[in-house]
């Protein structure tokens, strides 16, 4: 059952001001907000082909105190003449055409994929323009930083245990990674996009289908990721290859750079033999 979180005025604003942009554009047909329990059906006089899942204002507990905030969003195409359903929201994040965010915080940053790499740009108040300042972003291929709620590391399963055991205290002598940790997804994801290391957001015996939404959040910066060298697991498969039953559906996700990823996925294959 869908329960909206707690939500702040700017929650509602933000969400209301998405809705009517979007509609009023006469581009899309079908809206998937997380503050909406129901998908918005675009009515046929206003309708177009795109379907766009978003959620207007992540990280929204942390307004005030100042903290980044963001948007985030993914877009599918309706390629067939054919009556709206869910079903053409309910697909595998692979078959996005498009997905991205905006950070509010020291300055507006738009970071966007339509399928060939990924680009970001900052707004110019004065021309009120946003500016190409972070052309073809490659994610490194290792990362120093590792991002996760510890408060929740009592509740964690084996493989992300050890992992994180890893990070504090590696064997190999190299030096510890950094914990960095916002608690607003846009920040966290935005800093290893361009730093490297890993977001985490494991599954745990509370939460055991994860907490992230699979639709406008697991799937956008999974693609962000994938399109900028790194990848996304969510600790059984590519997270693009999620297929979701309903609109607010959950996943665990780790996502970063190529061999931090790739370390996550050697631990949950360990523990599936030792099963």
């Amino acid at each position: 059952m869908f329960r909206v979180k707690s939500r702040k005025k700017l929650d509602v604003l933000s969400n209301e001001v998405f809705v009517k942009a979007l509609v009023s554009s006469g581009r899309t047909c079908i809206l998937v907000s997380e503050e909406d329990e129901e998908a918005t059906f675009v009515e046929p006089s206003r309708r177009g082909r795109y379907c766009v899942v978003f959620d207007p204002l992540d990280g929204s507990s942390n307004i005030d105190c100042g903290v980044s905030i963001g948007t985030i969003f993914g877009i599918y195409m309706v390629k067939d003449d054919h009556e709206p359903t869910l079903d053409d929201v309910l697909q595998p994040g692979k078959n996005m055409l498009a997905a991205g965010y905006c950070m509010y915080g020291s300055s507006c940053t738009f970071v966007l994929s339509t399928g060939t790499g990924v680009n970001g740009f900052t707004l110019d108040p004065s021309l009120g323009e946003f500016i190409l300042t972070h052309p073809n972003i490659k994610i490194p291929k290792k990362g120093k930083i590792y991002s996760v709620n510890e408060g929740n590391a009592k509740n964690w399963d084996g493989p992300t245990a050890k992992y994180v055991e890893k990070c504090k205290f590696p064997q190999d002598g190299s030096s510890s990674k950094s914990l960095r940790y916002i608690g607003s997804m846009v920040a966290d994801v935005h800093r290893t996009l361009l730093y490297g290391g890993i977001f985490l957001y494991p599954a745990d015996k509370k939460s055991p289908n994860g907490k992230l939404r699979v639709l406008y959040e697991v799937f956008p910066m999974s693609f962000l990721m994938e399109q900028a060298g790194g990848q996304a697991f969510t600790g059984k498969q590519r997270a693009l290859d999620l297929v979701p039953a309903k609109i607010h559906e959950r996943s665990p996700v780790f996502l970063g750079s190529y061999d931090e990823v790739e370390e996550i996925k050697a631990l949950y294959a360990a523990e599936e033999e030792k099963a």
